[in-house]
């Protein structure tokens, strides 16, 4: 089993910052993938970035290239998101994301994933 905890959300205006965290209580050999995801009221929980904890690899959204960036400590067990030049339609509930399958990669879709943290909202305002 793997447990998720994410922070860092908040409420900040267009324009600013955000950075999120998710440590995670095993890391490398159970999560070989981990990533962000986000779910806006009514609409469909959609990936927004993921990162190979072996090979660092990384892969986001078109939505958030270039604004966001995937990074991880793996002396920390922690993933972190950073967001800059956040937009109003970024406002989500946001969760941390792990997966060790063997048959696939590090992928945004999130059906892979088995492990979810609890969430942290992330809310812009304009």
């Amino acid at each position: 089993q793997v447990q998720l905890v994410e922070s860092g959300g908040g409420s900040v205006q267009a324009g600013g910052s955000l950075r999120l965290s998710c440590v995670a209580s095993v890391y490398s050999y159970s999560s070989k993938c981990m990533g962000w995801f986000r779910q806006a009221p009514g609409k469909e929980r959609e990936g927004v970035a993921v990162i190979s904890t072996l090979a660092g690899i990384t892969s986001y959204a078109d939505s958030v290239k270039g604004r966001f960036t995937i990074s991880q400590d793996n002396a920390k067990n922690t993933v972190y998101l950073q967001m800059n030049n956040l937009k109003p339609e970024d406002t989500a509930m946001y969760y941390c994301a792990a997966h060790s399958k063997s048959f696939i990669g590090c992928v945004t879709a999130a059906w892979p994933y088995n492990y979810w943290g609890q969430g942290t909202q992330v809310t812009v305002s304009s």
